[in-house]
């Protein structure tokens, strides 16, 4: 599946404003942009480190939980860019790891309007994280 098709899929099974895949690189403790629905405002190749929260780091990586941020409060306390993120109409945030063995090898992030995600969502999301699986890993070759 390619991060097009499964762009599509979360937007139909879960719902979806501004939609990133990021390739976990644990050699940098970093993450790397490897698909992205806005590329003006957040292109594929950007790397995020220094600006990842340590509470995200130990429950998306470290833990392989998913984060739930259902509210413009809880995505200002995560994203250092949270004005641009708002900008774009959505204030919360489901990021889930997308993990193929014992390994994280990414993370999806599922952003849209506040008050648009719950465990529900979570749950929903959870469910098509593997199938990132075969593309991410193509995109760090």
């Amino acid at each position: 599946m390619t991060f097009e098709e499964l762009q599509e899929r979360v937007r139909d099974e879960v719902g979806v404003r501004l939609f990133t895949v990021l390739a976990w690189i644990p050699e940098r403790q970093a993450l790397r942009r490897v698909h992205t629905s806005h590329p003006e405002q957040y292109p594929v190749g950007g790397e995020k480190s220094v600006e990842i929260s340590q509470g995200w780091l130990a429950t998306c990586i470290e833990g392989r939980r998913p984060y739930l941020g259902p509210d413009r409060a809880a995505v200002r306390g995560i994203f250092a860019d949270h004005a641009l993120i708002e900008s774009l109409g959505c204030g919360a945030v489901i990021n889930v790891p997308v993990v193929e063995g014992d390994e994280v090898v990414g993370v999806l992030n599922l952003l849209d309007a506040e008050g648009a995600y719950d465990d529900a969502s979570v749950a929903a999301a959870e469910k098509l994280a593997p199938l990132a699986v075969p593309a991410l890993r193509d995109a760090v070759r």
